[in-house]
């Protein structure tokens, strides 16, 4: 179905795509490349939410070669209007005759309906050319779209004995500065980080983007059950924060919101944040990934909870010793089903660190 040169052509697109890693959402990052007599006429990717899609960036620079070729896109070409045009339509009017994606649009609002659009054209279409990569490049997307919640992926720097922290509550720096350097890309990458107030307290965490040039912040995301939040916290003069609480508390919702700072309150009828409402709700404000940087209380609540879809976990080689505080409050396992099981995806050195990526397996 596919020639090995078709693979050339996409994974072409797929670096395209990756260029918008850190400025697409809540749109997925997309790439096109337009060919014709086996040579690209056109290329481009989707940068901005409201900005030009890859497809019409593609077909700008291919002009009039755009008739007759083969355009390679990522994702299913959008078929409704929203900010811009229809991308099946740009297609189809610039006499393309043959449409490979990688993988089909999982918005209700496409959903098969662009290929359908190119197809009834009479435009050759074939889908799932390195499909698996191109879910991955939009994994939160995907999972917003068919689930209704964000990729959660949760950052953990610990000793080689798996602690995060002395008993005391120090933690800094356990990890080296290339480990936390790198953790700044998968902030820029993630639309929110999510902590709980105990962090905020102990170590009055901005949690934004530093060191790295970004186009935009993270939302910063607080749970916090009983609104503790100081108003003199360094992350509330830098604006774009979100607190989710547990109780209504006129009074100092109001302090907090003149900082700048939103509060929803989502109660789960125990005194604690609802976790699921939380992402759920995220996910309705287009978070496609969130990046959790907490303790163990509320990494172990997340987990137990089923919410976690992949760890970040950064290896320092020492240890902390048996006091020390750990990964994640998971309570006492009296069997073995209990248990959380994890699949390898990626292990490297960062610096003299380890970095590890583990999805969750969800039975």
């Amino acid at each position: 179905m596919f020639s090995a040169q078709d693979s050339v052509y996409m994974a072409q697109a797929l670096r395209l795509a990756e260029r918008g890693l850190y400025t697409t959402s809540p749109n997925p990052r997309v790439g096109c490349v337009l060919v014709a007599d086996e040579k690209i006429v056109g290329s481009g990717w989707h940068e901005r939410a409201g900005e030009p899609h890859a497809e019409v960036l593609a077909l700008r620079e291919s002009g009039m070669a755009a008739g007759g070729a083969t355009a390679f896109v990522t994702l299913e070409p959008c078929s409704h209007h929203g900010r811009t045009p229809p991308c099946a339509d740009a297609l189809i009017a610039a006499g393309v005759v043959r449409v490979v994606v990688a993988v089909q649009d999982p918005n209700p609002q496409v959903a098969g309906q662009g290929i359908a659009k190119l197809c009834a054209a009479g435009i050759q279409v074939e889908c799932g050319l390195m499909e698996a990569a191109a879910r991955e490049l939009n994994i939160g997307f995907f999972a917003r779209m068919e689930r209704g919640t964000p990729w959660l992926r949760s950052k953990i720097a610990a000793s080689l004995d798996g602690r995060t922290a002395l008993a005391n509550g120090v933690s800094q720096w356990i990890t080296g500065d290339a480990a936390r350097l790198d953790v700044q890309y998968w902030r820029a990458r993630s639309c929110a980080v999510l902590t709980g107030i105990d962090t905020v307290l102990a170590d009055d965490a901005r949690l934004n983007v530093r060191e790295i040039e970004t186009a935009r912040q993270p939302l910063r995301v607080v749970l916090d059950s009983q609104l503790r939040m100081p108003l003199t916290a360094r992350m509330l003069s830098e604006k774009n924060v979100l607190i989710y609480a547990a109780v209504r508390d006129p009074e100092k919702i109001a302090a907090l919101e003149k900082t700048g700072a939103s509060v929803s309150v989502l109660p789960d009828g125990n005194g604690k944040v609802d976790l699921p409402a939380v992402l759920r709700d995220l996910a309705q404000r287009g978070c496609n990934e969130v990046l959790v940087e907490s303790g163990s209380t509320l990494n172990g609540a997340l987990l137990r909870a089923g919410l976690v879809d992949e760890l970040l976990l950064y290896l320092a080689p020492q240890f902390l010793g048996d006091a020390a505080r750990g990964m994640a409050q998971l309570g006492e396992l009296t069997k073995l089903d209990q248990r959380i099981v994890l699949k390898w995806q990626d292990v490297r050195q960062i610096g003299n660190d380890l970095r590890i990526m583990v999805k969750v397996e969800h039975v």
